[in-house]
């Protein structure tokens, strides 16, 4: 398991290398929901979202071998710009390995740092291909499985404690699981009594399906929510949100869509659905804990075009 002290040097050592993203009181959001919110903007990191965390803080740590080997991971996106970025600045040579189904936006950044970029029919055939590069020599930057990253990841915690007023609730997306396990493991040790709450996509339910089954499990993808996609949680982020997380929640595609748009009306950032969906589940939290509230939303990421967004409104019938 993580602890604070895993995190507290993480904190450390990527000081410099990303941004400590603003943690601010949202009146908007406070209004819509009916109760006070905070939201942590990990969507201002420099790379468009709080990956660049885990990835920094991966590649400060590899030998000298690691980095001239060159360095590989599989992305629904945000990972992948991140990697690419953090290579560049580091001056170390990449791989990024996405399905087509990757906004194609993240395929551009990523070669546009320098990364090459291989696209993949689907997310399983994408983790396939990264675990054969890596067993013919690239360094794996895992997304989510390795203890480094969550560390990293677990800074977005560790800031949001430090920053925020007096919260109740927090509310984490989840995708392999990476970033709640690290913001889990700081909040308990920094904000004990707050309850922390993990929310999914329908058709990405790795973690809400593994707590069920009573550890990893595949599952089928389907969600629009790319970034949220991911086949299998691991053993290791199982076992942090199985031990420190309430509850993970899990709301539809059109919901991330609507909430996205409704972080654009209300909170005036524009943030991608694996942000929006955070809207609906804390809905749910409030009818749950009742009165007395205070909301801590972790907005994870704004690499989202206007194009992909407003498509993915007209579909649903949100506009």
């Amino acid at each position: 398991m993580i602890g604070i002290s895993d995190i507290e040097a993480a904190a450390g050592r990527i000081a410099g290398h990303v941004v400590r993203t603003p943690t601010v009181p949202s009146p908007g959001l406070s209004a819509l929901l009916g109760a006070p919110v905070t939201a942590k903007l990990e969507l201002l990191q420099r790379t468009g979202s709080f990956k660049a965390r885990g990835a920094t803080m991966k590649l400060l740590s590899l030998s000298e071998a690691e980095r001239a080997a060159g360095v590989v991971a599989v992305s629904g996106g945000n990972h992948g710009i991140a990697l690419a970025m953090t290579a560049a600045a580091l001056q170390v040579k990449a791989m990024v390995v996405m399905p087509r189904s990757a906004p194609a936006r993240a395929v551009e950044i990523a070669e546009a740092a320098g990364a090459v970029v291989r696209l993949t029919e689907d997310m399983d055939g994408a983790f396939s291909l990264v675990t054969r590069l890596r067993d013919e020599g690239l360094t794996l930057v895992h997304p989510f499985d390795d203890p480094l990253v969550i560390a990293g990841q677990g800074t977005v915690g560790l800031e949001f404690a430090q920053d925020a007023g007096e919260l109740t609730d927090v509310l984490v997306s989840i995708g392999g699981g990476g970033l709640i396990a690290g913001v889990a493991a700081a909040l308990r040790a920094r904000r004990p009594g707050v309850r922390i709450w993990g929310v999914e996509t329908e058709g990405a339910t790795a973690m809400s399906e593994a707590l069920a089954a009573g550890g990893p499990v595949p599952v089928a993808l389907s969600s629009i929510v790319s970034t949220l996609s991911a086949p299998a949680v691991s053993q290791l982020t199982y076992d942090h949100v199985a031990a420190l997380v309430d509850e993970v929640l899990v709301v539809t595609d059109r919901e991330a869509v609507r909430g996205s748009l409704q972080l654009t009306d209300h909170a005036k950032v524009w943030a991608e659905p694996a942000a929006g969906c955070l809207l609906p589940a804390a809905r749910r939290v409030l009818e749950r804990v009742g009165e007395g509230a205070r909301l801590g939303l972790v907005v994870c990421g704004g690499n989202a075009t206007t194009g992909d967004v407003m498509r993915w409104a007209e579909r649903f019938g949100v506009l």
